[in-house]
């Protein structure tokens, strides 16, 4: 194998992938989660959730890859089975049919585990100047926050 000569040595890359896969075991969660809410939402907000959560899941379908492929150029393999997935998730799994609104709040509380599994990545990231990584990482955050406020804001009143 070839040497990864990027100036970032093993050790921190280690590290980083090591919380970019946390971070891809969340965004997959999420994805699940919010693909089964698609699915099996119900109610008078039927058509706008189903609408809201397939776009939201596509755009969570296309994040697991950037994350998985970052982890790759660092040097170190992606996990991508459920039981990686589930060892590594802070999001725990949602079961039997749940309301809309609960839907709504179960979604909002997994956007806003990603945002902070994605910040607690940034000490070292910071510390070794990946600026790959925290253009990802600062991305993720911006589409998860922004996400967790439109959810959010359907419930509010």
């Amino acid at each position: 194998m070839m040497k990864i000569d990027i100036g970032i040595d093993e050790k921190d890359r280690k590290e980083i992938a090591s919380g970019l896969s946390k971070l891809l075991a969340d965004t997959y969660t999420l994805y699940l989660k919010t693909h089964n809410f698609h699915w099996n939402v119900t109610g008078p907000m039927f058509q706008t959730l189903h609408v809201m959560f397939e776009t939201q899941y596509t755009e969570l379908a296309d994040a697991v890859d950037l994350i998985a492929e970052r982890i790759r150029a660092l040097g170190f393999p992606a996990p991508g089975t459920y039981r990686e997935f589930s060892e590594l998730t802070s999001i725990q799994e949602s079961r039997g049919a749940l309301p809309a609104e609960k839907m709504i709040e179960v979604l909002v509380q997994g956007q806003e585990a990603v945002v902070r599994t994605a910040r607690s990545v940034f000490p070292v990231v910071d510390r070794v100047h990946d600026e790959p990584t925290a253009d990802l990482l600062t991305n993720r955050m911006q589409v998860h926050e922004k996400t967790a406020w439109m959810l959010r804001s359907l419930v509010q009143r």
